[in-house]
Order: C-alpha cells, then sequence, then structure tokens
C-alpha cells in the first residue's frame, strides 16, 4: 500500500516476484514501485510477459524497463478495458523489471492498480509483434497427430462437447467459443460448470481473432491451457477422428498416455 510509506521519501518501492505467474496488487498508488519478476527457474527460457489488469485497474501506468529506459505497457485509460491483455518481448529472459508510476491525485480516496501476469516462452509465437497477439502461445494451424496425442496428455483441460456459440471481440484481438460439454475428462480449475437449472455443462474457450473460428455441427474434443483464469484453445479436433487417431496410435503402442 502507498500509504505504507514515508510522505517525504523520494525512493522507489522495490518488489522481486519468483513465480513464472501471479499477480500484483497496489493499493493507494503513490509515487513509483519497480517490480522484478525474476522466476526461481534459471534455466527457463520465458521470452514472453503477458500482464492483464483487473476490471477495477486505477491509479498508476506501467512500463517496462530496457536498456535504462521506460517504454509504456499500459496506460491507467487503457486498464479499464476488459479482457485487455499486453504482451511484449523480454530482452533479458531471466529478468524483467516493469516500473509502475502512480497517476496524480489530488485526494486520497481508494484507488487500486493491480494485474494477474504470466511468464511465457515463445517456441510457437506467430510472428514478432507480441503485444497485438492477445496470447502468444495460441496456435491456429491445426494439430497434427503426434501434437494431438500429447495435447490429451499435458493440456489443461480436456472436454468433449459441441459448439454453441462464437462470438468476436476485434477490439481485444480475441474470439470467445462457447461449449456444451458432454464429458470433463480433465480440467485445472473450475472453467467448465454445471448449470443449475437445466444440468448442462457449460464453459467458454478463447483463441485469437486470426484463427477464425466459426461455428461447426458435430462433437470435438476440446484441448488447451489456461492463461489468466481462461481457457484458450489448443487442439480441436473432430472426436471421431480424435478418435480413430488414438486407437490407431494405441495399437502400434505409441500414444504418450492412457486416454
Amino acid at each position: 500500500s502507498g500509504l505504507s510509506w514515508e510522505p517525504r521519501s523520494r525512493a522507489v518501492e522495490q518488489v522481486h516476484l519468483r513465480c513464472t505467474e501471479g499477480s500484483l496488487e497496489w493499493m493507494y498508488p503513490a509515487r513509483a514501485l519497480r517490480v522484478v519478476l525474476e522466476p526461481n527457474l534459471s534455466s527457463a527460457q520465458h521470452t514472453t510477459v503477458c500482464i492483464k489488469p483487473a476490471s477495477d485497474f486505477q491509479g498508476a501506468s506501467i512500463y517496462v524497463e530496457r536498456a535504462g529506459q521506460l517504454h509504456l505497457v499500459l496506460s491507467e485509460a487503457e486498464g479499464a478495458r476488459p479482457h485487455h491483455v499486453s504482451c511484449f518481448s523480454a530482452h533479458r529472459p531471466q529478468r524483467v523489471a516493469l516500473f509502475l508510476q502512480a497517476s496524480p491525485q489530488r485526494d486520497i480516496s481508494r484507488r487500486t492498480a493491480s494485474f494477474q501476469y504470466e511468464l511465457l516462452s515463445n517456441q510457437s509465437a506467430a510472428g514478432p509483434d507480441f503485444k497485438k497477439m492477445a496470447l502468444v502461445e495460441a496456435m491456429c494451424r491445426p494439430c497434427d497427430n503426434v501434437e494431438l496425442l500429447m495435447a490429451i496428455c499435458s493440456s489443461d483441460f480436456v472436454v468433449k462437447g459441441s459448439i454453441q456459440n462464437v462470438s468476436h471481440y476485434p477490439e481485444n484481438h480475441m474470439s470467445r467459443v462457447d461449449v456444451s460439454v458432454q464429458k470433463v475428462y480433465r480440467q485445472k480449475n473450475r472453467i467448465f460448470q454445471q448449470d443449475e437449472g437445466s444440468g448442462e455443462w457449460r464453459g467458454p474457450i478463447r483463441t485469437l481473432l486470426q484463427c477464425k473460428v466459426k461455428k461447426g455441427g458435430g462433437d470435438f474434443l476440446f484441448t488447451g491451457n489456461e492463461h489468466f483464469g481462461e481457457a484458450w484453445l489448443g487442439c480441436a479436433p473432430r472426436f471421431k477422428d480424435f478418435m480413430f487417431v488414438y486407437w490407431a496410435a494405441r495399437e502400434r503402442g505409441a500414444n504418450p498416455c492412457e486416454f
């Protein structure tokens, strides 16, 4: 909290965060806060940082330090946009420094500058312009059989279902796929939940706008990973196509995990 600082001090408070993902809440922002993202995994090559501000983000702007200079990542005005995610490349994969500058204010009314962050590797990034991409790990091309078999082993969620609706949000470079779920094989958190009224299982999955997802009939196997508490689409074959690939691999003993 900015209220805990000495009134006359001009020092910049420093915070070191050791996790590859997490969140920070700065209440009553005052002067400046320097946040160093320094994960304990020294061998990890986290070359992209993504930041998602809280819906009530107020009172500060976020900059990234590069070669002694500050570059604006998120202004206070941008923080008010829902589902807005800013991504940028990290010049030093082992250590990223963010600088939060408090906005001038006349009164002591409560403001909170809070955001979630994730450090990502961009092995599957499609192009260098990270800032325009909602999340760099999303891929639009269809998965090959090897990737598909690995997806059911390593994804944060694996569900069988059908597409109820697809919504596009050009301002956030994002599409949302509403899924009616027949079976949940795995989910990290409770993104897919049972409707109390109808008893149906449902949940939203997000993907990049550039993937041009359309509503299609039939059953699919949806896989993917969670970012900022939301499901992001990975491999999504038709269920019958997946089962054909899986049983063929199982007969050869080539399936990396049991489904």
